[in-house]
């Protein structure tokens, strides 16, 4: 009798052990660990189908590729290729987050159940709601550059977003209590943070990008404050009215504007990379507009500058984006090993420089480069964006209605 009810014991426990666990569904926080006490908080959903959503502000990020495996779980983003890896219960996930091709890691904790990205107990003492003339990186020369700081503020809550000359730190979410302003972003390539006093229409404090780069940087409140004109930035050396490359496709076909499909018609040529969330927001748009607007005089191309290690994971990178977004039009490996700007210029050494990614180039059916548009004002920018629309829009129709003489 006793040897029967502990064969009845070991086999109810087996069948417990052997039970499929996985985090409960719901909310959850999840925090970056930068070093030195400072946190980096984002929060997501965790779904029945073992899929997320990570929210930034207005931004929802689906993620799909969620791989479960005894108590190990590895979370894969749908373009980029930062991944967690880690140590998973119902209610809890620790472990690390890793960009293999840029050599980062950072440990994280998430920890199921309805929670506040930034935890505060105290009433804000300012409304930042509103424009902010922004400098990082004041104090130095070779760092220094400008930015407009777009925020609004319901109660503790802040959302908004920082635009510089060459694109904008996309969806920034976060909480100002009493003097003290903190805003944060993950969208799996980028864990921007961002600390600040706030006194007298003047904010001043730091930016931290991962555990790997941190600047400081002020502001002061100003309504009418603009940046430089975009299209003004870039341009093409003195002696050049047009732009030249031959760069491989993913198949490994070598793409030149000098290809018949190319010439007599507008073509759009975007400087962008994989890795790049503004070129990832710059790239729906494109694709979206190529697919409403279809026309047999409209060409759109490319260039991808990749700092993955070699040019295998730099052609998967690039399919894994034509993938996710269905994107219609040649991405050509243009750059491997680096993202450096410099490097970008040496391969296209007719341009006065590349300042940002992304970059697009516009070129008539007479093959001369029109404007050159540098960086990306995206969906978190608001008003921006829509301007960045219609003024593209209204371009690339007028450059469609000119006749080739």
């Amino acid at each position: 009798m006793k040897k029967l009810l502990w064969f009845c014991v070991t086999l109810v426990l087996l069948s417990c052990s052997n039970e499929k666990t996985t985090p409960n569904e719901g909310p959850w926080r999840a925090s970056l660990d930068l070093g030195k006490g400072l946190e980096l908080p984002f929060l997501f959903t965790y779904n029945a189908d073992n899929s997320i959503i990570i929210y930034n502000a207005e931004e929802e990020i689906e993620v799909t590729d969620v791989q479960l495996k005894g108590d190990s779980i590895i979370i894969g983003h749908p373009v980029f290729e930062g991944v967690f890896k880690g140590i998973f219960t119902e209610d809890s996930i620790y472990g690390e987050f890793i960009q293999p091709s840029l050599d980062r890691v950072v440990p994280f904790t998430m920890v199921q159940g309805k929670a506040d990205r930034f935890r505060v107990t105290e009433a804000p003492s300012s409304m930042i709601s509103g424009n902010w003339e922004t400098v990082f990186s004041p104090n130095s020369v070779e760092d220094r550059y400008i930015a407009k700081g777009i925020f609004k503020q319901t109660g503790n809550k802040v959302i908004g977003t920082f635009r510089t000359t060459t694109g904008d730190y996309r969806y920034l979410d976060g909480a100002i209590e009493n003097d003290s302003l903190k805003l944060s972003t993950f969208d799996g390539a980028h864990a921007f943070l961002f600390h600040a006093l706030v006194k007298d229409s003047i904010m001043e404090g730091m930016f931290y990008s991962g555990n790997h780069w941190k600047e400081p940087f002020t502001a002061k409140r100003n309504d009418t404050y603009e940046l430089p004109a975009a299209d003004s930035l870039t341009f093409l050396k003195e002696g050049y009215d047009r732009i030249e490359f031959a760069f491989p496709d993913t198949n490994g076909n070598t793409v030149s504007l000098t290809d018949k499909r190319f010439m007599n018609k507008v073509v759009i040529v975007q400087i962008m990379g994989t890795w790049c969330p503004n070129c990832l927001d710059e790239t729906k748009y494109y694709t979206q507009y190529y697919n409403d607007n279809p026309s047999n005089d409209l060409e759109i191309i490319s260039l991808a500058f990749e700092y993955a290690k070699t040019e295998e994971k730099a052609l998967m990178a690039i399919n894994k984006l034509k993938s996710a977004l269905n994107v219609p039009y040649p991405i050509l490996l243009a750059q491997v090993g680096t993202s450096s700007k410099q490097k970008a210029n040496e391969k296209l050494p007719m341009l006065s420089q590349v300042l940002s990614y992304p970059t697009t180039i516009f070129i008539d059916k007479k093959g001369e480069v029109r404007r050159i548009h540098t960086g990306f004002n995206g969906p978190a920018t608001g008003e921006k964006y829509e301007e960045f629309k219609k003024e593209f829009e209204d371009f690339v129709s007028m450059l469609l209605a000119e006749n080739v003489d």
